[in-house]
């Protein structure tokens, strides 16, 4: 691989989607797939080990999904470019992505015909938007994230905390979500006390229904 290829993580957790990105993409002469992953946290660890110039990953994955993922990624590489790709036809969901730091946002039904223009964007550190989220976009979308209530409740926890959020909501006990994240069982307790009484909730199942209001996890 030459040192000016473009270098391409794709993480999705289909591998079916995987390949099929990763077939198209590398068609592209001086483009390269340097990583695959199926999980938002390997997709923060693979950019912290390979520096990619640009991530295309989807929203909906176990573990860490692809919008606290991008927050990570932005965060700790900001010169990575984020692409989203996706199933999911939401302005919400593509003004949350875009206020999380990621560049572009494409549906994967489009993906056939604007893929390879998406990234060729984003290797230009230019901007890209599926047809669908344009026109709200050049309607005000700059104008709304300045305007974001501050007490939105997604905004008062951690990075940290929303990882614990996501792995108790998806039925992992205390134990399995200190093995993923490397950390004590006494320490996720802690987390997990510390979010309870911060965002007022008293049982597993208000968290589950605040993980899946705020689009942590899928319902």
């Amino acid at each position: 691989m030459s040192s000016d290829a473009l270098r391409i993580v794709v993480v999705d957790d289909h591998g079916v989607v995987r390949r099929g990105v990763r077939a198209l993409l590398e068609t592209q002469p001086g483009w390269a797939v340097v990583g695959e992953g199926a999980t938002g946290r390997e997709a923060v660890e693979l950019v912290r080990r390979l520096s990619p110039h640009i991530v295309v990953l989807d929203l909906t994955m176990p573990e860490m999904n692809g919008l606290e993922a991008t927050r990570q990624i932005v965060k700790e590489s900001p010169q990575t470019e984020v692409l989203v790709l996706t199933m999911h036809h939401s302005e919400q969901l593509a003004r949350e992505v875009l206020q999380a730091g990621a560049r572009g946002y494409l549906l994967k039904s489009d993906a056939d015909q604007s893929l390879i223009a998406a990234v060729e964007s984003l290797r230009q550190h230019k901007p890209f938007l599926t047809s669908a989220v344009t026109e709200f976009v050049l309607d005000g979308y700059m104008q709304l994230s300045d305007k974001r209530d501050d007490r939105d409740p997604i905004a008062t926890v951690t990075p940290r905390e929303r990882e614990i959020i996501q792995l108790i909501a998806e039925g992992n006990s205390s134990k399995q979500a200190a093995t993923a994240l490397g950390v004590s069982a006494k320490t996720v307790d802690a987390h997990r006390a510390n979010i309870m009484r911060k965002l007022r909730l008293r049982s597993v199942s208000d968290l589950v229904r605040y993980a899946i209001r705020n689009r942590i996890v899928q319902p």
